[in-house]
């Protein structure tokens, strides 16, 4: 039923990973060598083609120094963690409720509900667009982070909701029944027995909500435009100037952009990690 782990195969099949492996591991790494090999070439190596050759110039410093200081690219950070940081901190806090509410309490609606926040998540977004659009028409959020941000707690409440209500599931009923026995109230319940509880799931939806919005690049151009609400994954394209291509400067913003989510992952490692695997095995 399970593959066969590698140590018990056929001397070739061991051969054959031990040297298919770093092979695919290249060829998987090259499209981001090659970023960050423009990120420090010169103009001149852009314009004569120098792509995938080594830089006849190192220019580390100057051109990362060169997106802050001629482009923007500061004020495309902030709109991104403007635009991240409260969606993270919306979605997983209704999830934790909505998770909470359809874990614990077995009301008539009680499967039709938690259907209608799994269904959200299959519909594509695509056909969203002229909708939304117009509703942050309406509500007078459009082009800013303010409706980006909350478009993206109400988009991602579903999938959140699913993880957790999965998650509170999966916790021992007895500890809830002791808390009631007792006479705790059902908020209290939530905030002192299960909340603590639900640290690793927290943790470890915080980390994939805020790489999926940092990396939003279609709503961030549909919702947003301009200097004062687009987000870094929108405002790069603005790094390129009219007539000229400025891929060195567009490839050192894309590494600047990629850090916070890079940092993100590796602050909250443990916690992830367990996050996902809490349940696994029983």
């Amino acid at each position: 039923m399970f593959p066969t782990p590698i140590e018990q195969s056929h001397i070739a099949v061991q051969r054959f990973y031990k040297i298919a492996l770093p092979v695919a591991l290249l060829l998987w790494l090259l499209p981001l060598i090659a970023v960050m090999l423009t990120s420090i070439r010169s103009a001149a190596d852009i314009t004569s083609g120098n792509y995938w050759g080594w830089p006849t110039s190192i220019n580390l410093i100057g051109n990362y120094t060169a997106i802050f200081e001629n482009t923007p690219l500061g004020k495309y950070l902030w709109n991104s963690f403007r635009v991240t940081i409260p969606t993270v901190i919306g979605a997983v806090a209704l999830s934790c409720m909505t998770g909470f509410a359809l874990a614990v309490y077995n009301f008539r609606l009680n499967l039709f509900v938690f259907f209608m926040f799994i269904a959200g998540n299959f519909v594509p977004f695509q056909i969203l667009m002229v909708p939304v659009r117009d509703l942050t028409l309406k509500l007078g959020v459009y082009n800013t982070t303010t409706g980006l941000a909350l478009f993206h707690i109400a988009f991602q409440t579903g999938f959140c909701t699913l993880f957790m209500r999965n998650f509170i599931k999966a916790l021992p009923r007895e500890l809830i029944e002791a808390a009631r026995c007792e006479g705790v109230s059902e908020i209290r319940i939530f905030w002192y027995v299960v909340l603590p509880l639900m640290k690793p799931a927290i943790a470890a939806l915080s980390v994939l909500i805020f790489t999926f919005i940092w990396n939003d690049y279609f709503w961030a151009t549909v919702l947003t435009q301009g200097v004062d609400s687009q987000p870094i994954t929108a405002g790069l394209y603005s790094l390129n100037g009219q007539w000229i291509a400025a891929w060195h400067l567009v490839s050192a913003g894309s590494i600047v952009a990629a850090i916070p989510p890079i940092a993100m992952f590796f602050l909250m490692q443990k916690q992830f990690i367990a996050g996902l695997t809490l349940g696994a095995v029983k």
